[in-house]
């Protein structure tokens, strides 16, 4: 069964707009009952309670006639918690924080099969080959679970850096995600 992988380019925070059409994207290929988690890993930990009750909120709006759950991803039942879901979420916040914590599982493509994983800025870098980080102003190595390296919040001030990304998997695909836009693709 394939894995849809549903990447997101971020937004600027505190300049929150509404993303209907991503979270409906993320819900389209999913059964009446829906288990979501919601994947906190690149957050400070007194953020995640706000965007829970954000993510929630998004999923409630665009759910239609859809019965969803969550549950917040935990580091210790991570993979235990992926087998039970439809759907992972890998929120945006540091890139080098979620990255450090999914390298920790050697067979995350694996556990990802047949599943729906949306991710957006710093979940999208972490599931790259390579990735610029503009946090960290420099180029991040992720887990290598999608076939690309990375530029998130992805804007002309930032073209300079492509050519240094590109120096990076040559193997790898680019892609640029600027914000709010996505990109869908299954493997």
């Amino acid at each position: 069964m394939k894995t849809k992988f549903i990447l997101h380019g971020g937004f600027t925070p505190k300049v929150l707009q509404e993303d209907d059409k991503f979270f409906q994207e993320i819900l389209r290929d999913t059964p009446r009952d829906v288990e979501i988690l919601l994947v906190y890993f690149a957050k400070e930990i007194d953020r995640i309670p706000k965007n829970k009750e954000e993510d929630i909120t998004q999923f409630e709006k665009n759910k239609g006639n859809k019965s969803l759950s969550f549950e917040v991803a935990t580091e210790e039942l991570f993979l235990t918690q992926v087998s039970e879901s439809d759907i992972v979420y890998l929120h945006g916040g540091m890139t080098s924080k979620i990255s450090n914590i999914l390298k920790k599982f050697s067979d995350l493509k694996n556990s990802f099969e047949g599943k729906i994983i949306a991710a957006d800025s710093a979940g999208v870098n972490a599931l790259a080959t390579f990735s610029y980080s503009q946090n960290a102003d420099g180029i991040l190595e992720g887990v290598g679970v999608i076939p690309y390296k990375t530029m998130c919040h992805y804007s002309e001030q930032f073209k300079n850096k492509v050519p240094e990304l590109n120096k990076y998997a040559p193997d790898s695909e680019l892609l640029l995600l600027s914000e709010y836009q996505y990109k869908v693709f299954e493997i």
